[in-house]
This record gives structure tokens, C-alpha cells and sequence, in this order.
């Protein structure tokens, strides 16, 4: 279980600032070789808070895990609805830049037809107005006669050789004259055909723009469907990530009551071993090192150590080691004692204190966590290696194990120390 240390954080902070002060005096190649060493510990200590994370889930109690569970849940696919949102209006505001170039396109491609249709009937105009002119121009032409019968007549009318050069260049003049008309209204007629090619070149751009825009106008509709789509599923994403965000919140306040619930319980236990303390007499003396055997043949799944919580994320004492054992599996007593504690806990389970006597002259409880059940009753006595109860996962727990604690004058120690 975790404590929440705020004396020893403060000492902690001051110890950190005494720590860079002196650290500040030394001189650069030994605090490169530091730093060097420092960045391993913080390495190896990262992959053991990773290592032990999942492990401390056993700190908080199942309805905290499924509601923290959830709350992840609804952040992860809200974040992923807002992902796809993002992409849906992306792809809608492009396609709207599309859709305004070719709108661009569709307007310039109808004005080009406008100005060639208006070409057409200007055209049209004009070769009408050509061919009245050649009318008038042949018909002034032919009243004045045949004009090879004009020629052939002036030539037997000349007189001299001037006269007959003047009257060929008359005759050439009127000829060229009805020549140029039927040019000019050629020219008129050709004119006429390249405009009305104009106006089919127009019409068929015009088309293949108007059904580029149909066709666009489908992929638009689409995309302001997907986006539409998105964001009713976000809306909907928001609502149930906070409705996960509260059921979250009050599942860890239920937690956190029933954890002051267990350090009240725990510490009307700490002041009867404080008692016993005092009155104890005599007792071991020596080394701890490997003076107690092992409760259970299991590997050790978590170790004693401050690490943050994973749910809560507060900086908190794991205060026992985690073996990893079977349900069922026998625990043993670490050493002959008293027990003088036995008690359900939200928290812990099925807790069971044994009081080792004096050692060192403090007095040393080992407490058993999470059984399913234990043999022994208060005030009873067992010997080291005696069965007390039963591997269980009671309590705040995620799968079988025991949660074993050493307390030295009621405070938590590292129990590997004394294996």
C-alpha cells in the first residue's frame, strides 16, 4: 500500500537543494563523469517504474481499474474522432478549393462562348451585309452592259492605239471590280465557318466543364457527409469521455475513502505495536540479513519502493514486496511470533499482523495481505515455517499474490533486507 509522505517530501526537496549546492562546488570533469552515471540511474530506474507500473494496478480497486480503463478508452477514441475530423475537413477544404478553380474554369470557358456566339452573329451580319454589297456592286456593273460586250465594242470603236489602251484599262478596272467582290465575299463566308467552329469549340468546353462540376458537386456532397459524420461522432465522443471522466473520478474518490479508512485501522494497529515496544524486554540482537525465511516459494512480482501510482499519480510507498504465487498456495510465518491482528480491509483483503518480539530492541511485525483466508486467530502463537493462512487476491488486487510487509516500530522497511 501506498503512503503519502508530506514531511518526507519536504525533507526530500530540501536534501535535493543541499544535494545541487554542493554538487555546484565540484569540478567539471568529475560532474561530466556524474552526469554520465546519473543518466544510467535515471535509465535503469525508468524501466523499473515500466516494469512495475502494471504491477502497481494492485494499488486501486477494481471498479477504479475497469472506470480508468474506460476513461482511456473514450480518450483514445475521441482523440482518434478528432483525428478523422481533422482529415475529413481537410479533404473538404481542399475539394472547396477544387470546386472554386473549376467553378473559375466553368465561368471563363461560358464567356468564351458568349464572345464567340456573338462573333457568330456578328459574322453572320457581316456576310449579309457583303453579299448586298456584292448584289449592288454586280448589278451597277451589268447596267451599264455585258462587260465583254462593253470590251469587244469599245475595241472596234477605237480610233487610235491610245484609245484602245484607255478602254482596256477601263475594262480591266470594271472586271477587278466584280473580282474583288466576289473575293471579299468569300473571305466573309470563310470567316463565317471559323467563327461558327468557334462556337462548337466553345459549347464542348462548356460541357466537359459542367460535368466536371456535376461529377465534383457528388465527391462535395460526400465529403460534407463524411465531415458532418465526424463531427456528430466527436460531439457524441465528448459527452461519454466526460460521463468516463466523472464515473472515473468518483470511483477514485470511493478508493481513496476506503484508503483512509485502512490507515485509521492501520494506525490503531501501529500504536499497539508502539505499545508492545515499550514493553518489550530482551530479544535478538545482530544481523537481520537473512534472519527471516520466506513466506512463499514465489518470484517477487513488485518490489518495496516510492514510485507513481499509474492511476491515481500521486508519489507513493509501496510499502511490501509483491510475490507471485498461486491461489491456495500455503504462506508461512517468517519467524516464531504472536498474532495480534486479523481483519478484512477494502484495501488489503484478508490482513493477518504477527508480531515478532524484539529485535534490535525495536519491535518487528510481519503482515500478510490479500489471502483468502488465514489459520490462526488473534492472541495465538506459531512457530517459523508454521502454514498462517492462504494465498488470495482479496481486496485491492488484480490476481493472486501476497502483499508481505516488515514493520519496524509500526513503519514499513524493505522485507527483501531481512529474507
Amino acid at each position: 500500500m501506498r503512503f503519502f509522505p508530506r514531511t518526507a517530501r519536504r525533507r526530500l526537496v530540501a536534501a535535493t537543494a543541499v544535494s545541487c549546492l554542493a554538487l555546484g562546488a565540484l569540478a567539471v570533469p568529475i560532474a561530466m563523469a556524474e552526469d554520465g552515471k546519473a543518466l544510467k540511474d535515471r535509465q535503469h530506474q525508468a524501466k523499473r517504474q515500466i516494469q512495475h507500473a502494471k504491477q502497481d494496478l494492485d494499488e486501486s480497486s477494481s471498479q477504479v481499474r475497469r472506470t480508468a480503463a474506460a476513461l482511456d478508452r473514450a480518450r483514445a477514441e475521441l482523440a482518434a474522432a478528432q483525428a478523422d475530423l481533422r482529415a475529413a475537413n481537410a479533404k473538404l477544404h481542399a475539394a472547396q478549393l477544387r470546386d472554386d478553380a473549376m467553378q473559375k474554369r466553368l465561368d471563363t470557358a461560358e464567356k468564351r462562348l458568349a464572345t464567340a456566339q456573338q462573333d457568330l452573329v456578328d459574322g453572320q451580319a457581316a456576310l449579309e451585309a457583303q453579299r448586298l454589297s456584292l448584289t449592288d456592286t454586280i448589278t451597277d456593273i451589268y447596267e451599264q452592259g455585258d462587260p465583254g460586250l462593253v470590251a469587244f465594242s469599245s475595241l472596234l470603236k477605237s480610233r487610235s492605239t491610245t484609245d484602245l489602251t484607255r478602254q482596256e484599262a477601263y475594262n480591266a478596272a470594271v472586271v477587278g471590280r466584280e473580282a474583288y467582290a466576289y473575293d471579299d465575299l468569300h473571305a466573309a463566308e470563310v470567316l463565317l465557318k471559323v467563327r461558327e467552329g468557334q462556337v462548337q469549340d466553345a459549347r464542348d468546353a462548356v460541357e466537359v466543364e459542367r460535368r466536371s462540376a456535376a461529377e465534383h458537386l457528388v465527391t462535395m456532397q460526400r465529403l460534407r457527409k463524411a465531415s458532418g459524420t465526424a463531427l456528430a461522432k466527436v460531439r457524441t465522443l465528448v459527452v461519454s469521455s466526460a460521463r468516463a471522466k466523472s464515473a472515473a473520478w468518483a470511483a477514485r474518490k470511493h478508493d481513496l475513502h476506503d484508503l483512509q479508512v485502512a490507515k485509521q485501522r492501520e494506525q490503531k494497529v501501529r500504536k499497539q505495536i508502539l505499545a508492545e515496544a515499550r514493553r518489550a524486554r530482551g530479544g535478538y540482537r545482530g544481523s537481520t540479513n537473512g534472519l527471516l525465511m520466506r513466506p512463499v516459494p514465489g518470484p517477487v512480482t513488485s518490489s518495496y519502493g516510492f514510485r507513481i501510482h499509474p492511476i491515481y499519480g500521486y508519489w507513493g510507498l509501496h510499502d511490501g514486496t509483491d510475490f507471485g504465487v498461486s491461489c491456495g498456495e500455503g504462506m508461512k510465518a517468517v519467524a516464531g511470533g504472536r498474532v495480534i491482528a486479523k481483519y478484512w480491509s477494502d484495501v488489503y483483503g484478508n490482513r493477518l499482523y504477527v508480531s515478532l518480539g524484539n529485535i534490535n530492541g525495536k519491535n518487528v511485525t510481519a503482515v500478510y495481505n490479500h489471502a483468502t483466508g488465514y489459520r490462526v486467530g488473534v492472541g495465538e502463537r506459531v512457530r517459523q515455517g508454521e502454514v498462517v493462512g492462504y494465498v488470495g487476491s482479496t481486496g485491492w488486487s488484480t490476481g493472486c499474490h501476497l502483499h508481505f510487509t516488515i514493520l519496524v516500530n509500526g513503519n514499513a522497511v524493505d522485507p527483501m533486507k531481512w529474507l
